[in-house]
Order: C-alpha cells, then sequence, then structure tokens
C-alpha cells in the first residue's frame, strides 16, 4: 500500500443542521492512486493482476471502430511518451532555458505520433484494477475476497472502454501467470493505467441532491435553516449553500468504492439489475481527477506543496493518467443481492 492520505474534515458537520440526512449516510473508501510499482498482491491500478497459470487471459472478440481511432498506439509507446514529456518538463523547470525537447525525443515523438498498423483480431484485455478485501472495502460474493477489473481500450457503444469484472478467492491461486498478453495497440492513451498503489481511507458521504426527498431537498435551499451558520463560511467554499452541500458535503470526488452515486452532469437514473431488477449500487469509480476547482476540500492533507510537476505530468491528482471523455468518471454499479450479476456503467 501507499503512504496515508487523509481527507480534511469537511467544512462543517451537515446532520447538525439538518438531522433528516443523518440515515442517509453512507460509507466510502477513497483510494487516492499514487505512482508506485504493485505486484500481484497488491490492490492497485494498472499493476500485474494475480491470474491463474491455466485461465485464458480474457479478449474482447466485438469489432472496432477503426474512423474513431485514425491513429493508434502501443502500450510501450505510450510508456515512453509519458517518461519522455515527464523528463522534458523537469528539465525546463530547472532550466527555462533549456530545448523543449532533444534530438533523440523529438526522433522518438515523430515516430510514435506516426501511429501503428490497425488490428482486427480479438483485443486482450487491460488490467485496470485489482482490490483485495484485506485493503479495501467493497461489495463482493461470499466467497470472493479479490476483485479484478479489466477493460477492452476501445470505445464501444459509449465513449468510454467497455469494463468486465472479475472475483476470486485468491486463496485458490497458487500458479500466477506471468507474462499476460497486452492488446497491440490501444484507442487512447489515456485508457492505458499509469501503475499506481492505493491509500484507502474511509469518509461519509450523503446523496445528491437529486436522490433526497422533495421536502429534503427544500429544506436544503430553505435559508433560514442555515441561519446559525456564519455565511463567511460557507462562502469560503461555494457561491450559495445548495453549492456548497453538492460540492463539499455529498459525494467525494476520485476514485473510490461503495458511497453514493455522483450525478455531475446528468439527472439521477434508476440503476436496476439487468437480471434481478434489483436496485445496483456504487461498487468502483474509475475518475478522471482526484479533485477538481469546486471541490478543492477534498484535496487529501497530505498533497505535497512544491514547485515540482507531479508525476507523468498529472493534473488535479490524476496520477493514474486515465482520462473518460476529458474529465468523466466511470461509476460501475453492482447488485447488492448478488454481486456477480451483470454490472452496471454508468457515464453521469
Amino acid at each position: 500500500m501507499n503512504a496515508l492520505f487523509t481527507t480534511p474534515p469537511r467544512p462543517f458537520d451537515i446532520t447538525a443542521l439538518f438531522p433528516e440526512l443523518a440515515p442517509l449516510a453512507r460509507t466510502a473508501t477513497r483510494l487516492h492512486p499514487r505512482p508506485g510499482a504493485p505486484t500481484v498482491r497488491d490492490s492497485s491500478v494498472g499493476g500485474p493482476l494475480l491470474w491463474p497459470a491455466g485461465e485464458p487471459w480474457p479478449h474482447c472478440d466485438e469489432p472496432h471502430d477503426r474512423r474513431a481511432a485514425p491513429v493508434v498506439y502501443s502500450p510501450n509507446d505510450v510508456r515512453l511518451l509519458r517518461r519522455d514529456r515527464a523528463t522534458a518538463t523537469e528539465r525546463l523547470r530547472l532550466d527555462p532555458r533549456a530545448p523543449h525537447w532533444t534530438p533523440e525525443e523529438r526522433a522518438t515523438w515523430e515516430r510514435i505520433n506516426g501511429g501503428r498498423p490497425w488490428f482486427d483480431a480479438p483485443v486482450p484485455l487491460l488490467p485496470v484494477a485489482q482490490l483485495y478485501a484485506r485493503d479495501v472495502p467493497f461489495l463482493c460474493p461470499p466467497d470472493a475476497d479479490l476483485l479484478q477489473v479489466l477493460w477492452c481500450p476501445f470505445d464501444h457503444e459509449m465513449a468510454h472502454p467497455r469494463t468486465v469484472l472479475f472475483w476470486r478467492s485468491s486463496a485458490t491461486v497458487t500458479d500466477v501467470l506471468d507474462a499476460p498478453p497486452e492488446p497491440p495497440i490501444v484507442q487512447r492513451d489515456c485508457y492505458l493505467p499509469e501503475p499506481c498503489l492505493f491509500s484507502p481511507e474511509q469518509v461519509t458521504e450523503f446523496p445528491h441532491p437529486q436522490e433526497l426527498s422533495k421536502e429534503l431537498r427544500a429544506q436544503l435551499d430553505d435559508m433560514s435553516r442555515w441561519e446559525t451558520i456564519d455565511p463567511a463560511r460557507y462562502d469560503t467554499y461555494a457561491d450559495d449553500p445548495g453549492e456548497l452541500y453538492l460540492k463539499n458535503l455529498s459525494t467525494a470526488p476520485g476514485w473510490k468504492t461503495g458511497g453514493w452515486s455522483s450525478w455531475p452532469r446528468t439527472d439521477p437514473t434508476p440503476r436496476p439489475c439487468p437480471e434481478c431488477g434489483t436496485e445496483q449500487v456504487p461498487l468502483l469509480t474509475i475518475a478522471s481527477l482526484e479533485w477538481d476547482g469546486g471541490s478543492a476540500t477534498w484535496i487529501a492533507k497530505e498533497a505535497p506543496a512544491n514547485p515540482a510537476p507531479p508525476p507523468l505530468g498529472a493534473q488535479d491528482g490524476n496520477f493514474t493518467l486515465i482520462d473518460i471523455i476529458g474529465g468523466y468518471d466511470l461509476q460501475l454499479h453492482v447488485c447488492p443481492a448478488s454481486p456477480d450479476h451483470p454490472h452496471i456503467e454508468l457515464l453521469p
């Protein structure tokens, strides 16, 4: 696991103002991914999986739209580009008069930017995340203690990769696959996760305003209910109490398990299990950002404040270098009655 990261206390206790919210509290586990060198025994993003040597590696057999990906890259091309960019950024930070790129870096970039040949055969899936229940609380079948999330690095019906979940008992995996196949090309460089370790931390979440009853929403909008709070306190964080609740008191940003669904761009939608109809609940949020300009109160207290650029060009805590449609989150939901039922992907 990584070094500990902790979320600052919320600006104030919302349940003291609105006791009706207290029964709606849920625990979410913020994962705080940070660059590292995970092994198969670690909970991680983009790390190696505890995959049985005798089990076939999963592939995507569906057709992929070549027109949507005029230039494609190999995973190793992406890794090389990232490290060259980070080297160039650090060089310019230390010496603003230094060259933006060396002749060797320029030659590498020109070669890679030409792309790779298209690949029409089934595509090996990429490891996205591995979660051990000993490290991270999450909803899982009773005989499992390990969740593995993989995806196809191409868009499908929606403009994001399609995910596949595998549940395991880690104790049953004795012989581990040493060298799983990689896709020869990826549609976007931001679909290749940068290896990260987690620093799990439990926080309390409350529902998005649109998931509250009409009565409770009206109470949140009633300024008289906020009279005991100095306006300067919430003006520090938001333009009005409603925005304060939405951005800083309800759902945490970033990678997490559990908690409440977040709806940053759309209204809440029903989430019935495709198999049994039970309302599905959040399992894992695959986030493009750990925070943004409107949710700075969620930045971990241990986040370094130094002039050095973040690793490999990460921005707003995007240490995994995954980016879903320019800053979206991909929220995976599972059936609480039976987590191994088909899951739902949401891009709200």
